[in-house]
């Protein structure tokens, strides 16, 4: 399967979704921005098995000269869901076509993106938890039998037609695959979770993306970015990026440790990698609601936070750590969790002012 130029049909471009802005858009070899994303499944790093696991349905998909079965990806939002899309069509020598499920508001949205579709192309969609039904339902057919349905005027009048797709794969990503319906997730043939990065893997990332970034960093250094950094990489690329600016700054120009804990300490991020908001989080809890059980609503009533933010992205590290534990009633803050504020579960609150 060739990979299509797709620079070269402003149509389809149009069709799926490319604004056109009549500027040339720099390809990556002039580019001064440098993507900190492997290409290739052997430069990725953690996620063994479902590497492998992908590794041998792309060789099996080649060896057959056909597409792999549709693939869904479910973790928290860093851990690499969208790097191993970009991975797979390249793998594969495809195109992919990148949407996400808030942006799709009408079965038509999805519609101009399928037919444009070429054979083996990938699609890929984040955040399919958000899809709308009604774009749910059109991607049943296109998913099992390649083909969506017209619908033709309406009541006596109406009339059905059937036009065929050519055989694309949908990779999808998701934060919350209970939120997906049954029909949708069984469409998929290959669904794995991503695991939490170890901190070893997370340092050989740091030290990988460093040399990309021509930032000179020692071993210490890059541990100290590492278990700090939630067990993601996508917050060890960001951190290291800011323990750079302070090296350069402030420092002799090295990411050692010392430079590594004053430079994270400036952007709040403590001894185990918790932000102002994870800390504000179970601060809320503790101060408000006597350590919980206490629901997520009037959690983000509490902090004026979105209850999606808290959910994706501050519960799952902390339940990972065993700060916070979820029951029936609620959310509420473990023994651990109040360990790392110098309290223990029968101690006094907060003052508000620590909030």
């Amino acid at each position: 399967m060739a990979k299509q130029d797709r620079q070269k049909n402003p149509a389809a471009d149009e069709a799926r979704g490319v604004q056109g802005s009549g500027k040339t858009v720099p390809s990556e070899e002039t580019s001064p921005y440098v993507s900190l994303r492997p290409k290739s499944l052997k430069e990725y790093i953690g996620q063994t098995r479902v590497v492998e696991t992908l590794a041998i349905a792309i060789e099996a998909a080649l060896k057959r000269k056909e597409p792999p079965d549709h693939i869904l990806f479910h973790a928290p939002p860093g851990l690499g869901k969208t790097t191993l899309a970009h991975i797979i069509a390249e793998e594969m020598g495809v195109s992919m076509t990148v949407t996400s499920g808030p942006a799709l508001d009408k079965g038509g949205d999805l519609l101009g993106i399928l037919t444009h579709l070429e054979e083996g192309d990938i699609l890929f969609i984040d955040e399919m938890h958000r899809l709308p039904r009604v774009v749910e339902e059109f991607l049943y057919p296109a998913m099992e039998d390649f083909a969506v349905d017209f619908i033709f005027d309406k009541g006596v009048h109406a009339r059905s037609h059937r036009y065929r797709l050519e055989h694309f794969v949908l990779v999808g990503a998701t934060t919350r695959a209970g939120l997906l319906s049954a029909p949708l997730r069984e469409r998929f043939g290959i669904f794995r979770t991503l695991d939490f990065y170890s901190e070893e893997e997370l340092v050989r990332i740091a030290k990988r993306s460093a040399a990309l970034l021509n930032i000179t960093i020692d071993e210490d250094g890059a541990y100290e970015i590492a278990r700090r950094s939630r067990g993601t990489p996508r917050i060890v690329n960001r951190l290291l990026k800011r323990v750079r600016d302070f090296a350069q700054v402030r420092g002799a120009g090295i990411a050692n440790r010392e430079t590594a804990r004053e430079a994270l300490a400036l952007e709040g991020v403590d001894e185990k990698g918790l932000t102002v908001l994870d800390r504000k989080f179970l601060k809320a809890i503790i101060q408000f609601y006597k350590g919980g059980p206490v629901g997520i609503e009037a959690i983000a009533a509490t902090l004026y936070e979105e209850s999606d933010t808290l959910v994706d992205v501050v519960e799952p590290y902390l339940l990972k750590i065993g700060f916070l534990t979820r029951t029936s009633s609620g959310r509420k803050v473990a023994e651990e969790g109040y360990r790392h504020f110098g309290l223990s579960m029968q101690q006094g609150l907060f003052k508000s002012t620590d909030l």
